[in-house]
């Protein structure tokens, strides 16, 4: 090789260092999938944390009805009301599912126990479906 190659190689050499590396197309395809498969990730984890924790609240209301807890506690009407709202209608302590007659305690406490459970189990199969239905499959652990 002549002395004028040898400085032309150089000087591209030098060029290159001057130069940013962009990724191949390749690369950044990878990497958007990377980032959609951790966001669906994160989504559905959140989707099965928002369906346990409706189903938790189903699940402390019936307890506050069966022992009878103090109604005019701020917690305990927080949780009675908020059961109201999660139980789909159908599932509802005063006309639910399933009903059983009278105003007694042991009345009261079957159908909130009973259609709350039920709401709340039908809470957790929807989380359950919902959170397979976004996660991703390479981000299935089971």
């Amino acid at each position: 090789m002549t002395r004028r190659a040898l400085r032309a190689d150089e000087s591209a050499d030098e060029g290159d260092d001057n130069t940013i590396a962009r990724p191949s197309r390749a690369a950044r395809t990878a990497q958007a999938k990377a980032v959609a498969t951790m966001v669906r990730t994160r989504i559905s984890q959140l989707v099965w944390v928002v369906c346990v924790l409706a189903a938790l609240v189903l699940a402390a209301a019936a307890l506050c009805i069966a022992l009878k807890a103090n109604q005019d506690n701020g917690l305990v009407k927080f949780c009675l009301d908020t059961a109201d709202k999660l139980d789909f209608g159908a599932f509802s302590r005063s006309d639910g599912v399933a009903h059983w007659k009278g105003h007694d305690h042991a009345a009261l406490t079957k159908n909130a126990v009973v259609n709350w459970g039920l709401a709340a189990v039908l809470w957790l199969i929807i989380g359950k479906v919902v959170e397979r239905i976004v996660r991703p499959r390479s981000g299935r652990t089971s």
